[in-house]
């Protein structure tokens, strides 16, 4: 028998980038909007945190606020991504900018028209649009009055604001993620970033270790009971609707060969990564996850119908983020390094960014074949990319010849992937335009392939530039991931 194996990227293979409104949009309070959970988080460094406030502080600086101004420039920024060849635009809808305060009975029109311009916008350069639901900008009224997603009328009023877009965007948009990253609420650094709780005691989003773990997990409960329901929904309103999930991967290697440090790789592959997908691609709660929960003493209230609920809103395809890998070993005594919300153990054979992220482009084919092995659905991946310090040169070029070979490596990985047999069906880079860095707040660790003029403390005149890169990304997608070393640098 003659097996035919794939032997690049597929036909439609869909090229494109990310972003994020609250690290992008701006006009936080413009149209009707209400604050969200991001708009009351100050600025902060690569050794500073970012900190919650419970009321806007003029002395502040607030990143979200202005972001990038996507809100007014819109449609210069998709004309960009247009003459790049987008085929795909990660973006997401702004809960507040729908439902001011959450609960609100009525949707707010204003909010529903902006999504209506930008998606016209997009058509209009024949770019297909993937929203995610919910990223990381709860409405501040639900952790205010509710304490976010650790009071289950939380799930209702996600719900509703599901219907609303979909019934308000069918035939618009077709690719939907329910959650970014939605088992970071495994990790302490999640409680308020992507649980809308406000934590006890510190309020330094990189330093809730006070937060409970048994209100993290039972917050990660009810969003996974308003996902299902979404996906059931939204398959009634529109059976072409094709609805997913969205991982933070957390690539974990054994620092040794010791049998203790590969149990321990696995189990952090297990609760850091396969709980969430287990839940939300076969709809049922892993035996490891049981354990865990009986072993730290955590008592997830769940209702008599929520594991029918999970049965029958299973994702259509599976996305990550995937920036870098570290590793774990049992010995308490290792040097730690970061990661994208990711703390582990140095690699000896990695090299890591200026953010001490270690560079792992085999990583990424690792973890492609780890996850398809196991869930046998289409894939994406809606994240990756290297954040850099870029240099404008007196002519106004940028050479980001770095952020050039970080990904010409990872799109090589990602191409033996599929030839392994992995379905992999897009790739949108992060940080497609530079934007506000949600970990930090800083403008000055940028992703994108578009330069914008603007620093950490808000200044600039925020035009817009091309990088070497922005080129070099527009022959990859014209070569379908075929050409990937530059012949046009500096073709302005």
């Amino acid at each position: 028998m003659t097996t035919k194996i794939p032997t690049g990227f597929p036909e439609h293979f869909l090229w494109g980038g990310a972003t994020a409104a609250n690290q992008l949009e701006g006009g936080y309070n413009e149209g009707g909007k209400g604050l969200s959970t991001s708009d009351m988080m100050t600025a902060g460094t690569h050794t500073t945190s970012r900190r919650i406030t419970p009321e806007l502080l003029p002395t502040e600086n607030y990143p979200s606020h202005e972001a990038i101004d996507f809100y007014h420039r819109y449609a210069e920024d998709i004309a960009l991504f247009g003459e790049m060849g987008f085929k795909v635009f990660r973006l997401s809808i702004a809960w507040s900018r729908i439902f001011p305060n959450g609960d609100d009975p009525e949707p707010n029109e204003e909010g529903l028209k902006f999504y209506d311009n930008v998606f016209a916008e997009l058509k209009k350069q024949g770019i297909e649009p993937l929203v995610t639901i919910s990223h990381y900008e709860a409405p501040f009224a639900l952790a205010k009055n509710y304490n976010g997603w650790s009071d289950r009328r939380v799930i209702d009023f996600y719900v509703n604001y599901c219907e609303t877009l979909f019934n308000r965007y069918k035939g618009v948009v077709k690719y939907w993620l329910t959650f970014n990253e939605i088992n970071i609420l495994t990790m302490p650094f999640g409680t308020f970033l992507a649980g809308a709780m406000i934590p006890e005691g510190s309020k330094e989003i990189m330093s809730m270790e006070s937060s409970s773990e048994q209100a993290r997990y039972q917050a990660l409960h009810h969003q996974f009971v308003a996902s299902a329901k979404a996906v059931k929904i939204g398959h009634a309103i529109d059976p072409n609707f094709k609805i997913g999930c969205m991982i933070a991967y957390m690539c974990n290697y054994p620092l040794t060969s010791h049998p203790d440090d590969i149990l321990l790789a696995q189990q952090k592959d297990n609760l850091g990564n396969f709980l969430c997908g287990d839940v939300q691609v076969r709809g049922e709660y892993p035996g490891f996850a049981k354990r865990y929960f009986a072993e730290n003493n955590i008592d997830i209230q769940i209702q008599d119908g929520d594991p029918q609920i999970l049965l029958e809103g299973t994702v259509d395809f599976y996305t990550f983020s995937y920036y870098s890998s570290v590793c774990v070993s049992a010995d308490p005594d290792q040097a730690k390094v970061g990661g994208n919300m990711l703390m582990g153990l140095k690699n000896p054979y990695l090299k890591a960014s200026a953010w001490e992220w270690q560079i792992d482009p085999q990583g990424l084919r690792w973890a492609l074949n780890n996850i398809y092995n196991r869930y046998r659905l289409p894939m994406m991946i809606v994240e990756n990319g290297l954040g850099a310090v870029d240099e404008v040169e007196p002519d106004g070029s940028i050479h980001d010849d770095y952020r050039i070979e970080y990904l010409r490596e990872h799109i090589k990985a990602m191409k033996e992937a599929i030839i392994d047999g992995v379905e992999l069906i897009g790739y949108t880079p992060w940080g497609c335009i530079d934007l506000v860095s949600a970990g930090t707040g800083e403008m000055k660790k940028r992703y994108g392939f578009i330069y914008v003029d603007k620093d950490n403390e808000g200044k600039g005149t925020l035009n817009r530039s091309r990088k070497d890169s922005f080129y070099w990304y527009k022959e990859v997608i014209a070569s379908n991931g075929e050409v990937l070393e530059s012949s046009s640098k500096s073709a302005k």
